[in-house]
């Protein structure tokens, strides 16, 4: 039997074989649509998207095969749970009801391809896709599958038309507080389709947009905080994927300062901002900032409070994939053990 290592890795990125693969779960009038309404190529990375390596044995794309991320990624490094979460963009559609088909037709083939069948030990974990153009119909998704057993949080991309601590986005957090299920938001679709883009106008490179990822977290962690999100749902907990963290510490520096001297103006936020990341807010480890001196990054570490509310993750299969055997070498052992399982283990309920 193969040795477990006690690593959660929360963010794995399953991928159909084709487009067919999830036209077949979506109805008519949508079915033919899919394909003409892509226009994420804006921001792709102009080198390759996935590790070289990660193409299935028989040539399909990187993650499309249930048994082949098990071999290269689960079983090579002893992960007793992988948490899946799909792309489908579905926030960057202008027509509410095709993005609402669109994750619908991914929650379905998730839980057919990847945990229904290919699944016997249940040790994969989906997350269930909304599209929050239209909060009741997302609503309705959550309600279909939050009894699912390997459903185990609902995502939407990062990208928006508003900073997701507004009124309007609250059905969706009722329903992720009423089921116990987190809400996880993925980078992605951030400047894409209909979504605002988080920097002034629009990025002119790859590169320029991918490092600016992390300013839409930023907003939104902000929104979720001074809207009092966390106060309305005390039950809500929410996870940052992919979108570093070590501008977590000053950005809550920043905002301490300015609640304490504006408080007037949000009189719901009752907390300390930091109180309610840490009690409410976990974030995934990739991509990790690497600065040349390692002991910076230990304290940063200590600064965000990682022990408790950072997450490992290793984005397969991308690029940039972090391996559980080179991450956080200079970590004590308490601390590794938390961000590797423990904090994920009590998000998520595993064992």
């Amino acid at each position: 039997m193969m040795k477990l290592n006690n690593i959660i890795d929360c963010d794995v990125h399953p991928h159909p074989r084709n487009m067919e693969e999830i036209r077949q779960y979506l109805p008519l009038p949508w079915r033919h649509r899919l394909q003409m309404v892509n226009s994420r190529g804006m921001y792709m990375n102009p080198i390759h998207v996935n590790r070289l390596d990660s193409e299935t044995p028989d040539g399909g794309f990187p993650c499309s095969d249930p048994d082949f991320m098990r071999t290269q990624l689960m079983d090579a490094y002893g992960i007793n749970y992988a948490i899946l979460l799909p792309r489908a963009f579905a926030t960057m559609y202008p027509n509410p009801d095709f993005a609402a088909a669109v994750a619908a037709a991914y929650n379905d083939w998730l839980a057919d391809r990847w945990l229904d069948n290919n699944n016997k030990d249940g040790r994969c974990k989906g997350s269930i896709t909304v599209a929050p153009q239209d909060p009741t119909l997302a609503v309705k998704e959550i309600e279909r599958w939050a009894g699912h057993p390997h459903m185990v949080q609902v995502m939407m991309d990062g990208g928006s038309r508003a900073p997701y601590g507004q009124r309007q986005f609250y059905p969706i957090y009722e329903a992720c507080a009423h089921y116990g299920l987190p809400v996880a938001f993925h980078p992605g679709t951030e400047g894409v389709g209909i979504n605002e883009s988080p920097a002034p106008g629009y990025p002119s490179t790859y590169i320029e947009w991918h490092v600016g990822l992390m300013l839409a977290f930023q907003a939104h962690l902000i929104s979720f905080i001074t809207e009092g999100v966390f106060e309305r749902f005390p039950k809500l907990k929410v996870v940052l994927v992919e979108g570093g963290s070590a501008w977590l510490p000053p950005l809550l520096w920043r905002l301490e300062a300015e609640w304490k001297a504006l408080r007037e103006e949000v009189p719901w936020v009752k907390k300390r901002p930091s109180e309610y990341v840490r009690d409410h807010v976990r974030i995934t480890s990739q991509p990790l900032e690497n600065p040349d001196n390692k002991q910076q990054l230990l304290q940063i570490f200590e600064m965000m409070g990682a022990k408790d509310i950072l997450m490992f993750s290793s984005d397969y299969p991308h690029w940039d994939f972090d391996s559980p055997t080179r991450a956080f070498p200079k970590l004590e052992e308490e601390i590794k053990r938390r961000i590797f399982y423990e904090n994920a283990k009590e998000l998520y309920n595993l064992d």
